[in-house]
């Protein structure tokens, strides 16, 4: 299944889906050393960010949430890609800053989040004309 998106910082990625049911915060909720959600509100407490695709409705939490997005984006610990149900400023901070400061991309979008499944492998494409379309594969589901 295909889906357009808008990108709040553009890039390609692919990975499995971390889908989660309310915002996170990076700050507090996320060990900036090691990528895992820390926040034990969360369902996916104890999850690892790095390489997946995270999916949430939108971020939560102070300025310094940015910082420790950068932080993980920055020691290879942070995922591939963040889908959004909602554009969020803190998180789209913590990206531009790591591709500003790092070279490191790690691409947000805003699309519908109803239809990503945990385990899903999302990729994340740059259309012609810098529009962002989002492929969503099921696991186990055949061709």
């Amino acid at each position: 299944m295909k889906q357009a998106g808008t990108f709040l910082v553009a890039g390609s990625a692919s990975g499995p889906a971390l889908v989660l049911p309310g915002a996170l915060s990076f700050w507090g909720g996320v060990d900036p050393e090691t990528g895992t959600i820390i926040d034990r509100t969360q369902p996916a407490h104890g999850e690892r960010l790095a390489g997946k695709v995270l999916v949430m409705p939108s971020g939560r939490g102070s300025s310094s949430a940015s910082s420790v997005l950068a932080e993980v984006i920055r020691n290879g610990r942070g995922p591939a890609a963040i889908v959004l149900q909602r554009p969020d400023a803190i998180v789209t901070a913590g990206a531009i800053v790591a591709r500003s400061l790092y070279g490191l991309v790690c691409p947000v979008v805003t699309t519908e989040i109803g239809q990503i499944s945990d385990g899903d492998i999302v990729t994340i494409c740059v259309l012609p004309g810098g529009c962002a379309e989002i492929e969503i594969g099921r696991v186990g589901a055949s061709p």
